[in-house]
């Protein structure tokens, strides 16, 4: 599997309702997701994997190593805890959230 069609997956998978999401703020900000292969290249056994999970204007970027037992369910596993982090952050800005 490449890099970037496992990004889509777990994406599609986030933003359709697939994971359990924990408040209205996470439902509602699942449709900006953005999961972004970062990487040099598209193969899991590369060298240096980095995966970009962004929520409008913020983000978080996770490097992996591929000698990782189970890479993509780690990769999937870090994208929703980052995605949950994000809208945490979201809620507790000052001006409130911005729905785009």
């Amino acid at each position: 599997m490449r890099i970037s069609e496992l990004c889509k997956m777990i994406e599609d998978s986030i933003r359709s309702g697939r994971y359990p999401l924990d408040t209205d703020v996470q439902k509602k900000l699942a449709a900006a997701l953005q999961v972004i292969n970062r990487s040099d290249g598209e193969d899991l056994k590369g060298s240096n994997i980095r995966i970009e999970t962004r929520v409008q204007e913020l983000y978080v970027v996770s490097n992996y190593v591929p000698n990782i037992e189970h890479l993509p369910g780690v990769i999937e596993l870090d994208i929703i805890d980052s995605f949950k982090m994000i809208c945490r952050k979201l809620e507790r800005l000052d001006h409130g959230i911005q729905m785009k």
